[in-house]
């Protein structure tokens, strides 16, 4: 099942809307097939591990991370496959979180004649498809927010609103973390179908936030802007790099100069109600999930990050703290007149170089 696992992880950026799900198929102690899914691809992992096994699969068991589907959808049924392949045991990680299909893949294939063990390293296997559940049964994406902070809270250092040249980049000293921790933010980009950030942010730092990763994904990262009044410019970087990936929720009025400037640059505004300067977060939220965006990931100042967590938006936390001291009190990491927090769960600590990130739940969605 570890190794079933690692398959399914191969599917990171290419197997959403779709659950990430690797199989292995064993006779006589040897592997005789084994795939993961891809959305481009279409066959689902058990059908690809079927189809390298071949004959090999008859009274073979098959590993898989997922319960296999039992319904017609873009495929046929995984079920039928593993029947008329004569596998003879199945052994799952855990149920599939769909509605549509919870439950009844085991009930066909037990039905069927076939064992069936689940329960298998089922912990690994929800948090790996963690976002996958909360989509899946809520039509709302899987909220990361992540910060990077000094020792004393803060997410930005005093110097920081000093750049290097005429390009608008941060000067080296001004970054709060080190390179490593920089590095896996960009495998946590890999992992998300969209960034959200507010146009404080923009307007501060001039980011692009893209996946630096340098790791194969389906579809860019979608970069999401908050801005009530659209105080976007055409000349941000964000903006003079989109292609096809930047989407800017505003209360704005959409037949200004700059609305059509940027729209013109290929930017797709969304309409949204706003009270008191500031855009309903859910109706953001039900709108991506609605788009097929299963995680996002919130990279923001501290009025937005306090407002996603007021709202009950954010899954999880994925703190940055690097070992220096900002000395001031001007950039919280988040500002909310009522912050009352669900507790935290699964709370666990890494080190990258010399930084330490937390990570902890809020809403307990892994263990769902």
């Amino acid at each position: 099942m570890q190794h079933a696992l690692a398959l399914a992880r191969k599917g990171t950026g290419l197997a959403s809307p779709n659950p990430m799900v690797g199989c292995v198929i064993v006779r006589e102690g040897q592997i005789v097939g084994e795939g993961f899914h891809q959305y481009e691809w279409r066959d689902h992992a058990e059908i690809v591990a079927l189809k390298t096994a071949e004959e090999k699969a008859r009274c073979a068991t098959l590993y898989v991370t997922l319960e296999p589907c039992n319904h017609t959808g873009r495929t046929g049924p995984c079920t039928e496959a593993i029947i008329a392949a004569g596998v003879q045991r199945v052994v799952a990680a855990m149920e599939d979180p769909n509605p549509v299909n919870s439950g009844h893949g085991f009930e066909r294939l037990r039905a069927a004649g076939i064992e069936v063990f689940t329960g298998v390293c089922e912990e690994e296997a929800r948090c790996l498809n963690e976002a996958f559940a909360c989509w899946i049964r809520t039509k709302r994406p899987f909220v990361t927010l992540k910060s990077a902070l000094t020792l004393d809270g803060q997410l930005a250092l005093p110097q920081s609103k000093k750049k290097s040249g005429k390009s608008g980049k941060r000067s080296h000293d001004a970054w709060i973390t080190s390179e490593e921790s920089r590095a896996e933010v960009h495998r946590m980009r890999h992992t998300s179908d969209a960034l959200l950030t507010g146009i404080g942010t923009i307007l501060a730092d001039d980011p692009l936030l893209t996946d630096r990763s340098g790791l194969p994904r389906r579809k860019r990262l979608l970069r999401v802007v908050l801005d009530s009044k659209l105080r976007l410019s055409p000349k941000s970087r964000i903006v003079k790099t989109s292609d096809d990936d930047l989407l800017v929720f505003t209360a704005g009025p959409l037949n200004s100069v700059k609305a059509r400037k940027l729209q013109d640059a290929g930017i797709e505004l969304v309409p949204t109600k706003a009270k008191d300067g500031r855009i309903d977060l859910l109706s953001v939220l039900a709108e991506l999930g609605s788009r097929e965006i299963l995680s996002v990931l919130l990279e923001a100042g501290p009025t937005l990050n306090g407002a996603a967590l007021a709202a009950g938006m954010v899954h999880r936390l994925f703190l940055f703290y690097a070992p220096k001291i900002a000395g001031d009190n001007r950039v919280p990491l988040a500002v909310a007149s009522k912050l009352n927090l669900s507790p935290l769960s699964n709370v666990r600590t890494q080190q990258f170089g010399p930084d330490i990130a937390i990570e902890a739940y809020l809403q307990g969605a892994c263990k769902k």
